[in-house]
């Protein structure tokens, strides 16, 4: 791959796979499904409102579509996987929001967790029957700050902070790939999952966090600290594409894992507890009400 100031990362050649990209209506999604589709792949953009889907569009080359996809409503993310058919080789669940205001999404889960975690969640199970070659789910660096409450996953019960449930959300997003690629071995399945943070980026994600000074603190960080979103883009396209390790955690090289090119990079201790990720996972069955669906090889 080029520097991240290059706008167009060098991938393989993706003729004949089809990939979902989440949340690729603007911001770094958007980056990742342009950059699959220029490589050949026929690119899904799953998104919330269509028409700012199809509007994001506008320099894409190559062969997309879009497809609505809420993934703050079960219902909508079950239609999404109901209406799907054929292979589908690369899934990116990239969707998600940042340190926003207290809120519930359509099925009364606390709004980051259950977009950020549960939505994908549900999609990637549902989806997986169909999935061919690898599954690649964003995080964060702030994973490291975050902390999982099993007991009081949607935060009805603790004090809520926007930080500290982006935080549980995004340390859910490493667990939930932990925990997935080994399901799969234990499948006999030949999928990777990976993961992937674009460290600081500039994108619209931090423009919705509700209060003004974090607000303008960020329009600051964005100016002076982050890299562009072609920049922020390209660990996941590294996920997506190479050669990396089975549930391998992929971030910029650079200053404190904020910008640079893509690599492996560690995670926290929390990150890595296979115990939790179990437990976790089957928090997430009993909330979405979807389960792993591939059978496990017999000894």
């Amino acid at each position: 791959m080029p520097s991240p100031a290059s706008s167009h990362p060098v991938l393989p050649d993706l003729s004949g796979r089809t990939a979902v990209v989440t949340g690729a209506n603007s911001g770094l999604g958007r980056i990742t499904a342009r950059e699959l589709a220029r490589a050949g792949a026929h690119v899904v953009l799953a998104v919330r409102d269509p028409a700012r889907g199809r509007a994001a569009t506008h320099d894409f080359p190559g062969s997309f579509e879009v497809r609505r996809l809420d993934l703050a409503d079960l219902a909508s993310v079950r239609e999404f996987a109901a209406g799907w058919s054929g292979d589908l080789h690369l899934l990116v669940d990239n969707a998600g929001i940042m340190a926003v205001p207290q809120g519930r999404t359509a099925d009364g889960f606390e709004s980051q967790f259950g977009t950020n975690h549960l939505g994908h969640f549900a999609l990637t199970n549902l989806l997986l029957p169909h999935v061919r070659e690898r599954v690649v789910v964003v995080s964060s660096g702030l994973h490291r700050s975050g902390r999982i409450d099993l007991a009081d996953l949607n935060f009805e019960h603790r004090r809520y902070s926007p930080y500290a449930a982006y935080g549980q959300s995004k340390l859910a997003n490493l667990l939930f790939v932990l925990e997935l690629q080994r399901r799969l071995f234990e499948a006999g399945s030949p999928v990777l999952v990976t993961a992937a943070h674009p460290g600081w980026a500039a994108t619209n994600l931090q423009s919705r966090t509700g209060n003004p000074v974090t607000g303008a603190l960020m329009r600051v960080g964005n100016r002076f600290l982050a890299q562009s979103e072609e920049g922020g883009a390209l660990p996941t396209l590294h996920a997506a594409t190479a050669d990396v390790p089975p549930a391998g955690y992929v971030g910029p090289s650079g200053f404190q894992e904020m910008r640079g090119m893509p690599t492996l990079v560690g995670r926290s201790a929390a990150a890595a507890d296979g115990a939790v990720a179990r437990e976790l996972w089957t928090r997430s069955e009993a909330l979405t009400g979807v389960s792993f669906p591939l059978t496990p090889v017999a000894g």
